[in-house]
């Protein structure tokens, strides 16, 4: 079945959130790429007020994802992602007009409790209408995830040539319209809808669960196989986030800084995106076929893994002074690497999203999302001061292997955390476990 024709035997809320997922990732990537240069370049900032900026919208982010997915419980998932649009909206359109370190700063924490709000809503929104079609639909999901990501960036280097003042306001008006459409045509979706039944919740008069907020975070937090589960995926966030850090750095330093390694750098992100945009349901397909949610977990992770033997196998050899010798050193390893960890993102990230799912059982399935999002954003902080660690070294020591050596090992470890997982039965294939109750 193509990918038009899969899309259109959705539910229409399913296919609205995929194209929504599109619209939030071409708004988001026409602007962020071109931020940091903005930031240093037009408006004169030091070095350490451009990190400061940019690092208050991450930590904003990975910070409130659980208090976002807790709220979607409670409060219901639309209006988490309606206001999670229009919240965005008046972020982008901040970083555009003014120009003061703290405006600029409440503008990026502004952006990044945006994604905390509306991501967590989300997926647990699409996991709910897609029902037993869960990994077939985040496969589809995904498609047009990387698709939003591959077209911002063209979308945003249009504009940004004109001014970047205009990316920001066209960005900000992507964010309104998507606000308006998902405000009129989204149907309304609360958490107790996906379970069928509230197992043993008391409700109270207006329909949210009685026990509080607190209490969901408690009995997300005790939920002992997913924060196991949690632990052992923070490896595949680390490992894929490298196609940013690793990758381009590794790009550069064999191209350098001139049309080759800028050229390499490109190719490696576009490799990673057409990807996933061209195979993606067709992997799921295959996968599900022929295998468990356990094991392509495992496959995905070691693949991910395995992704940077091109570049270790490489590592000891000179890197040619010019010519074609050395545009092909800088572009096809890097390239190579960031096609096969988008082959292990393919075959591990639908099931991933299905199993937070079932180890929720059907409860507090945003809250679930939202923790989860914590601890593997936490993960990619520390595993990227690590590979960076790594990185400098390798160059101080003369060991170019060293990083690829410990993101190999890195991703065959958590392959093998995944196998235990499922072979004592803590990744759950058909059977719903008991519900998390509050």
């Amino acid at each position: 079945m193509g990918m038009l024709q899969q899309f259109r035997t959705y539910e229409r809320s399913v296919r609205l959130l995929m194209v929504n997922q599109f619209t939030i990732n071409l708004g988001f990537y026409m602007l962020m790429p071109y931020l940091a240069a903005h930031l240093s370049g037009s408006l004169g900032l030091a070095g350490w007020a451009v990190g400061l900026v940019l690092g208050v919208r991450n930590f904003t982010q990975q910070g409130m994802f659980l208090a976002g997915g807790a709220l979607a419980d409670r409060l219901g998932y639309k209006p988490m992602i309606v206001a999670g649009c229009v919240l965005r909206t008046a972020g982008f359109a901040a970083l555009g007009l003014v120009e003061s370190l703290p405006a600029l700063v409440a503008a990026c924490a502004a952006t990044g409790l945006a994604g905390a709000l509306f991501n967590p809503a989300v997926r647990a929104y699409l996991a709910a209408d897609a029902g037993d079609r869960r990994v077939e639909a985040f496969a589809l999901f995904n498609v047009f995830y990387q698709a939003g990501i591959l077209v911002g960036p063209l979308v945003g280097m249009a504009l940004t040539a004109v001014d970047f003042r205009a990316t920001c306001l066209v960005a900000s008006g992507v964010f309104a319209l998507l606000s308006i459409v998902q405000l009129r045509e989204l149907p309304a979706r609360r958490a107790a809808d996906s379970s069928g039944a509230e197992s043993g919740t008391t409700k109270s008069g207006d329909g949210l669960p009685a026990a509080g907020v607190a209490a969901q975070l408690r009995a997300v937090v005790s939920n002992r196989p997913f924060l196991l589960f949690s632990a052992a995926m923070i490896g595949s966030y680390v490992l894929s986030f490298q196609v940013y850090l690793a990758l381009p750095l590794e790009a550069r330093r064999l191209g350098g800084d001139g049309g080759a390694g800028t050229a390499a750098t490109a190719l490696l992100f576009a490799v990673s995106g057409l990807g996933t945009v061209l195979f993606q349901t067709r992997v799921t397909a295959w996968c599900k076929e022929r295998t468990d949610p356990g094991r392509a977990l495992a496959w995905g992770l070691a693949t991910m893994g395995a992704a940077f033997l091109p570049l270790l196998a490489v590592a000891p050899l000179p890197v040619p002074d010019s010519g074609l010798g050395r545009w092909l050193m800088a572009s096809v390893p890097p390239s190579l690497s960031a096609m096969l960890l988008a082959v292990g993102t393919m075959i591990a990230y639908p099931f991933e999203m299905d199993t937070i799912v079932r180890l929720s059982g059907d409860r507090l399935v945003a809250t679930h999302y939202g923790l989860y999002n914590t601890i593997c954003g936490i993960g990619i902080t520390l595993g990227n001061l690590l590979t960076g660690a790594a990185l400098d070294a390798a160059r101080t020591a003369g060991l170019p292997a060293l990083p690829w050596l410990v993101l190999l090992g890195l991703g065959l470890a958590c392959a093998g955390c995944l196998h235990g997982l499922h072979r004592s039965g803590r990744i759950p294939t058909h059977a719903r476990p008991e519900p998390v109750t509050v």
